[in-house]
């Protein structure tokens, strides 16, 4: 089937604070997705990384992988039932479990039927503020979507620090890409996610987390940005909102057209980014 190019889609992020409770952190998520759908009357609502969870990745506490759920379990249902009652596509980052002690940080599409279309797994597992590499394996693809008219590709959180993540998946066909965060004060989220869709020339969508969980304060500012990388809409850094924007695939298209540089790349050049001997910079001692 040939893309639309002139398809408008209206994109929605959650910007939410999860407790210990993961019940009643369901039921906010399922909230705020039902004032998106209903007053800003997104097509497609991205929930935060871990949504159905509080932050609990900086305790070495191994028992806490129990809180991983399958892709059936309560909280997915939930999802499941409310993209069915809105007609809409939902994105849900959550610990996936994919058998007893295999778990993954893993983003679900949930498509307007309830049902769950793909997955992405994140690559890249953070281990500087948090030991994530403790709770789930890293995932090996950059995968897309089909959301009206778009092809949706997912980067989540720390993927987004490598530029290559944002880069593989434009190559895949993305010309949209969520980013659900959850991601401390500290972190450029407007610097480094607008420089991502200005260099892919895609849109991109972030949802974070936002206030104290366990030991951590995250820093909110979910945005959405163009192809050329303008903010279209960036929330607080301290209250729990939603924020949505109108996109147009012809914008993308323009966008690349306009600076085509797609054409002019140079993959025969670029051995250094795959060579494992170029993992490691090569410090220079300045004489």
């Amino acid at each position: 089937m040939t893309q639309k190019l002139t398809s408008d889609l209206v994109v929605a992020a959650v910007q939410m604070n999860s407790g210990p409770d993961v019940r009643a952190n369901v039921a906010k998520a399922v909230d705020l997705i039902n004032v998106a759908a209903t007053e800003h009357h997104a097509d497609l609502v991205v929930l935060p990384e871990f949504f159905n969870t509080e932050y609990i990745f900086t305790r070495h506490d191994p028992s806490l992988v129990r809180l991983a759920e399958h892709e059936d379990g309560p909280s997915m249902q939930a999802v499941k039932d409310a993209a069915r009652r809105h007609g809409i596509t939902i994105v849900a980052t959550l610990l996936e479990e994919d058998g007893p002690g295999l778990t993954y940080d893993t983003a679900m599409v949930v498509a307007p039927s309830g049902s769950i279309v793909s997955k992405y797994r994140k690559t890249h597992p953070a281990a500087t503020a948090s030991l994530e590499k403790v709770f789930f394996r890293n995932g090996s693809y950059f995968n897309t979507t089909a959301v009206g008219g778009f092809s949706m590709g997912i980067n989540i959180c720390y993927d987004n620090e490598f530029s290559e993540s944002a880069r593989c998946s434009a190559l895949n066909g993305a010309d949209l890409i969520v980013a659900p965060f959850a991601t401390p004060e500290q972190f450029p989220m407007t610097t480094i996610m607008s420089a991502r869709a200005c260099d892919n020339q895609l849109y991109v969508l972030a949802a974070n987390k936002v206030g104290l969980e366990d030991e951590l304060e995250f820093c909110g500012t979910s945005l959405v940005a163009d192809p050329e990388g303008r903010l279209m809409a960036v929330a607080s850094k301290t209250e729990e909102e939603i924020i949505s924007s109108v996109i147009n695939r012809r914008n993308v298209i323009d966008t690349r057209l306009s600076r085509p540089i797609y054409r002019d790349r140079r993959p025969d050049l670029y051995g250094a980014l795959t060579t494992a001997s170029e993992d490691l910079p090569r410090w220079r001692t300045a004489k």
